[in-house]
């Protein structure tokens, strides 16, 4: 199972040592041991827990962003936030009907739609990690220093977060435009980064936990401890509140990505050598490595939850919107009996509806 792109899916990869691209991609001494117990495995599980995490994804960051754009008067900078994050889990679970049919029975999708649905994955994989970084500065501007946070939080929300989280996570998708392709492999097709040696690989690993765990999570960690503190000794039942909400938000983050990212960091370290390679614990720690990498992916199933679900005014601002639907629905189908009713009452309607938000 090749981590690289995370997409959880299987490659056979051969014991010939030439420098051709992918002919020696991962063990070039020796050939896997742990490819069919894992692809047996893999084949029943992960398209049974991407349909689960595709399904509650769409439904709960498309809830978000169809309530953001009911909000006509302009949101608040961390609605900004949001609307980055439920975007970039939207695009997100959206590739992942694509990596189930692939553990199921192999790519068949050509070499286009492979390396796109690379890039779209990585994009937003990278970009999800690096918004919940940027929300939890955000949280410390506002609660650690709030009499003047005000500039650099728009700063952030507005401008920064284009350059701090879209155009590396942009960037970062050139392995997968270079390295990425379909590909025939014992006589199943496949679709993942076939790089001309180990090495690249190892130094792409090492990427991934860096720009995917250590930054954003050493920038959440820090800044969350901060508001714990400063939390910690203020009284009142609000406060209280979001002392609790902060520890969900951290507790949430580290549960669900630290697992997978221990996983990929000792088969990396199998990788180099520093721990001795053995079939019966490499098998296990690639299952361990399918499983958490399934686990993590239902963080963008619970951003939703935590970042918006939570907040008071987004349960108000989600009332109003499906009210205003319900409404809506309910004065076209009078309209058909009644000339001249849907203008009057639908104007009330949308107007109670906004204003309340």
């Amino acid at each position: 199972m090749d981590l690289d792109s995370s997409s959880g899916f299987i490659i056979e990869f051969s014991d010939n040592s030439t420098d051709e691209p992918g002919s020696g991609d991962y063990r070039d001494f020796e050939e896997p041991c742990y490819g069919q117990e894992n692809a047996n495995f893999n084949r029943i599980f992960l398209p049974t827990i991407y349909s689960v995490i595709f399904l509650t994804g769409i439904i709960g960051n498309g809830l978000v962003i169809v309530v953001m754009g009911y909000q006509k008067k302009l949101r608040s900078m961390t609605d900004k936030y949001r609307l980055h994050l439920s975007v970039a889990d939207l695009l997100f679970v959206i590739t992942l009907p694509f990596w189930s049919v692939d553990a199921a029975i192999g790519w068949y999708f050509g070499n286009f739609l492979c390396k796109a649905v690379h890039v779209i994955y990585t994009v937003n994989l990278y970009g999800s990690v690096l918004i919940l970084a940027f929300i939890s500065l955000d949280r410390y501007l506002a609660i650690v220093h709030a009499t003047n946070s005000q500039r650099p939080r728009k700063l952030l929300a507005e401008k920064v977060v284009y350059i701090g989280v879209w155009l590396p996570a942009v960037l970062l998708t050139v392995p997968d435009l270079i390295f990425a392709r379909s590909s025939e492999a014992e006589g199943m097709y496949v679709c993942d980064r076939l790089y001309p040696h180990t090495i690249w690989q190892i130094s792409f690993r090492f990427q991934h936990i860096l720009v995917g765990l250590v930054l954003p999570g050493l920038i959440i960690l820090t800044c969350y401890c901060i508001i714990i503190s400063k939390l910690s000794h203020s009284k009142g039942h609000q406060k209280r509140k979001a002392l609790k909400t902060t520890v969900i938000l951290i507790l949430a983050f580290f549960a669900c990505w630290l697992p997978y990212y221990i996983g990929i960091s000792i088969d990396t370290f199998i990788m180099l050598g520093v721990i001795k390679r053995r079939c019966d614990f490499e098998t296990i720690v690639h299952k361990w490595i399918s499983v958490t990498e399934a686990i993590a992916f239902f963080h963008c199933c619970l951003n939703p939850i935590l970042y918006a679900f939570l907040g008071a005014k987004f349960k108000t601002s989600a009332q109003n919107a499906l009210t205003s639907v319900s409404r809506g629905s309910s004065l076209k189908i009078l309209s058909k009996g009644k000339r001249g009713g849907h203008s009057s009452v639908s104007t009330e309607s949308e107007s109670s509806s906004f204003h309340s938000s």
